[in-house]
């Protein structure tokens, strides 16, 4: 099957041609005689690292068929490889919520749980429940790696113990990202010493960034073995600030969505683990105005980038190549013969067109 593209985005480059796929697998890329519309491009499928929810679904408390309804209305935005993200809750909800995340077979493909808590700083929770933020706690890591895949976690880095917990996680595989922290730069610098990888939505929940104390954040963009992931949605940042990180940080930049249960609904009430939010004029919010994830989709975040005077290319990367670097996966967000047909095509617009998970057709516009 060809897809009728005029050309590709294969690792970082626009290949002029059509792409073939064939048995889910891309079998050519970069084929004469399309003869689909022109202005058409095949790009990878997106990979979202922070999905609290979606499609009316809050992964915390979801089902098997929670899981495919959220999975269905993901694909209609390009999102073929995704992580259920929990924020911080008690254990036995976090146990029941990783027991319920589906194989990985699922499409779209479900990489792994992202553990965003409970060791967070008590003074960068943001809207996460006060009463439920611990600690580090070695053999409550250890249940909760113990009962399903793991595949990132979030956690402050300056908490006394920290450093067992970092340590435990990369040797149980598990990406080690620091979020919601007030360290400082020396705390920073440590943390990403002792194997820190990542940094969970740069400038949000965290110590500012000051002259002299700059903190993560700064520690962060000048670090070129440290990702940084952002949401771009208009809100959670000003434009300057997300120019001002990819100026530091280009290539290393990842969209995330922060997506909860509004996103691909639209407005209204919603839960967010333990906490009931509001979504109004595209912004959800707890009843105190704190900001409670987003209604963001990935194809929005690659459109909002892109507005801002970033390569089409480098966008589209920022929510493929690199957030599968972060997870160590080389088999998402690429196009290449022999590789998986995870692909989006889009217009000249940037609308999509049609969505393939592992060569499926799953979205026709």
């Amino acid at each position: 099957m060809r897809l009728g593209v005029e050309a590709a985005l294969v690792r970082g480059v626009l290949v002029p041609g059509d792409v073939e796929v064939d048995e889910g697998v891309v079998v050519d890329v970069g084929l004469g005689g399309g003869g689909g519309p022109r202005g058409r491009i095949a790009v990878p499928g997106f990979v979202d690292l922070q999905v609290n929810g979606f499609g009316g679904v809050d992964f915390l408390a979801a089902g098997g068929d929670d899981y495919a309804r959220a999975g269905e209305a993901l694909l209609q935005t390009g999102v073929t490889a995704y992580q259920p993200t929990f924020i911080t809750a008690a254990e036995s909800a976090m146990v029941d919520a990783l027991r319920a995340m589906p194989p990985n077979g699922s499409a779209p493909h479900v990489v792994g749980a992202h553990l965003e808590g409970p060791f967070l700083s008590p003074e960068r929770l943001g809207t996460h429940p006060f009463e439920h933020r611990l600690d580090p706690d070695l053999e409550l890591l250890d249940r909760l790696l113990d009962v399903g895949r793991v595949t990132e976690m979030t956690l402050a880095p300056e908490l006394p113990g920290a450093g067992g917990l970092i340590r435990r996680l990369l040797e149980r595989g598990v990406v080690v990202s620091a979020g919601h922290t007030n360290a400082t730069a020396d705390q920073a610098r440590e943390a990403f010493d002792l194997g820190v990888s990542t940094v969970t939505h740069l400038f949000n929940a965290m110590r500012p960034f000051r002259s002299r104390d700059p903190g993560i954040i700064g520690v962060a963009l000048t670090r070129p073995d440290v990702c940084v992931q952002l949401i771009v949605d208009g809100h959670h940042l000003a434009d300057e600030t997300v120019r001002l990180v990819w100026a530091a940080a280009a290539g290393r930049l990842a969209l995330v969505s922060d997506a909860m249960a509004g996103a691909g609904v639209g407005g209204g009430s919603y839960q967010l683990g333990d906490v009931a939010i509001e979504v109004a004029d595209g912004v959800p919010m707890r009843e105190d105005g704190v900001l409670a994830g987003t209604v963001l989709t990935m194809i929005e975040a690659v459109r909002n980038l892109h507005a801002l005077g970033i390569a089409f290319e480098d966008a589209v990367g920022a929510a493929t190549t690199v957030p599968a670097r972060i997870v160590g996966r080389s088999d998402l967000g690429a196009i290449e013969p022999g590789g998986a047909a995870d692909i989006v095509v889009l217009d000249d617009r940037l609308e999509i067109v049609n969505v393939l998970c592992a060569g499926e057709t799953r979205v026709v516009a």
